[in-house]
């Protein structure tokens, strides 16, 4: 489920930065390898686990689970849709990059070839390729995908270097799951889920960028984060997962219980003295752990647990 190490980046940058010249010096295996790093293999899940959510709640009967669509859409949003997210966000971050310690460690450096462009370019078209096997019903959540997914990065939108609208815009993580529970449901999935699952990403996002406050600022780049200092930004994303658990409690109390687990947890790391650079790198497993008992509660809806103890 949601995002990833988007938030620290700084000064607007009109267009990608390109070494064309290295095209010819990397072998397919470096293109592959650099492509593997840029898509954030910690975070695939971030992307393809709202799909696998949306899906488990959207079916009326298990036989609906595996199908050529849920297949494709699970398959998309897990690898290429991340390159094409990380992509745009690597490639409209590239001067800033530079300066980026994290760039040499858990990430890498725009290393903007025509065979990566291309590669980028190609996941752009696989998502608009989604339209032609989901309904029209799904159509909203994924133009709000592709939309979101450029404009958090590139100009003139750019929301990233907007404070407030950097945290919103991190909404689009929830809707792939959207869209395939749209798909599978033929229908709009519930308003409150919409929400909460939107104020979740919300408090995720804010959350990457405490631990960039102090950088940031020092590079002149306005965030959410920035712009309420620490101590607000712990209370900003605790009322935004408090928010969020309890709108999802609106759709079922159990879901709301597991959202529960994020207004706990940041109110530990605020009160304690775990440094939230090392706490913000669990939340993978977090996300992982509570995505999974949430699809597994999708799953029984349609094949009680009895059943399966049976």
């Amino acid at each position: 489920m949601t995002q990833t190490d988007r938030s620290t980046t700084g000064a607007q940058s009109d267009q990608p930065s390109a070494d064309d010249g290295q095209t010819e010096r990397r072998s397919a295996g470096d293109h592959l390898r650099y492509l593997l790093v840029l898509s954030r293999p910690r975070f695939w899940l971030y992307l393809a686990g709202p799909v696998a959510v949306g899906v488990t709640y959207g079916i009326g009967d298990v036989s609906e689970l595996f199908t050529p669509t849920t297949v494709a859409l699970a398959a998309y949003f897990l690898v290429p849709a991340n390159v094409f997210l990380y992509g745009v966000n690597d490639a409209f971050d590239a001067d800033i990059d530079e300066l980026n310690p994290k760039k040499a460690d858990r990430e890498a450096r725009w290393q903007g070839d025509r065979i990566v462009a291309l590669a980028v370019l190609a996941s752009a078209a696989a998502g608009l390729a989604t339209f032609a096997i989901t309904p029209r019903v799904a159509w909203p959540y994924l133009i709000g995908f592709l939309v979101l997914s450029v404009g958090y990065s590139a100009p003139p939108l750019r929301f990233k270097t907007t404070p407030f609208l950097d945290s919103v815009s991190n909404g689009l993580y929830v809707l792939p799951g959207a869209a395939a529970y749209a798909t599978v449901a033929g229908a709009h999935p519930p308003v409150a889920a919409l929400v909460g699952a939107w104020l979740w990403t919300m408090g995720m996002h804010t959350f990457s960028a405490i631990p960039d406050i102090e950088p940031d600022r020092a590079a002149g780049i306005r965030t959410t984060a920035t712009v309420l200092g620490e101590p607000r930004t712990y209370a900003y994303c605790l009322l935004a997962w408090t928010a969020a658990a309890a709108a999802f409690a609106a759709v079922d109390v159990r879901l709301g219980a597991a959202l529960g687990v994020y207004p706990v947890f940041v109110t530990w790391v605020a009160l304690s003295s775990v440094d939230v650079g090392r706490a913000y790198w669990w939340f993978p497993a977090v996300n992982t752990v509570v995505g999974t008992l949430m699809a597994m509660g999708g799953l029984w809806r349609v094949y009680p647990i009895t059943e399966v103890l049976a």
